[in-house]
């Protein structure tokens, strides 16, 4: 199985629960050239009117300092695995499974089909776990 594996970093930032928070740090981001692969939003519970948003990848100067000028940071407590390659019944099954028998405890998955590709971002709990996923991933 061919699959292209990489380390990414995730960006996130607090957001309003509010129409147009969430367009406010898109755009943000639209406006210093990011070309986003990965995005994730959703509220949070624990913070009544407010919301999260999840980001990658950001790249250069450009999209940093606008990034940071709206509130997000890398997650340094998210470590992420990007795997792509072509769609198959039960893909990320497979990888799931790979990842566990290996010892990698998931922390988070987000995963879509367009066309005859995947894309996956798997989630993990430290940089060692990342390393270690990508190595069995890259030999599979």
């Amino acid at each position: 199985m061919e699959l292209n594996v990489e380390r990414v970093d995730v960006w996130a930032a607090t957001i309003e629960d509010e129409p147009g928070g969430l367009a406010r740090v898109l755009s943000a981001l639209r406006d210093a050239g990011a070309d986003l692969q990965f995005v994730v939003a959703r509220r949070t519970p624990e913070a009544s009117g407010k919301g999260v948003v999840f980001v990658a990848p950001l790249q250069g100067e450009r999209e940093i300092q606008a990034a940071t000028q709206v509130g997000f940071t890398v997650t340094p407590s998210l470590h992420s695995v990007r795997v792509m390659g072509l769609d198959q019944l039960g893909i990320i099954a497979q990888l799931t499974q790979m990842l566990a028998d290996g010892g990698i405890n998931l922390r988070g998955v987000s995963a879509a089909v367009l066309g005859t590709q995947f894309i996956a971002y798997l989630a993990v709990d430290s940089l060692g776990d990342a390393e270690q996923a990508m190595d069995i991933l890259q030999r599979a």
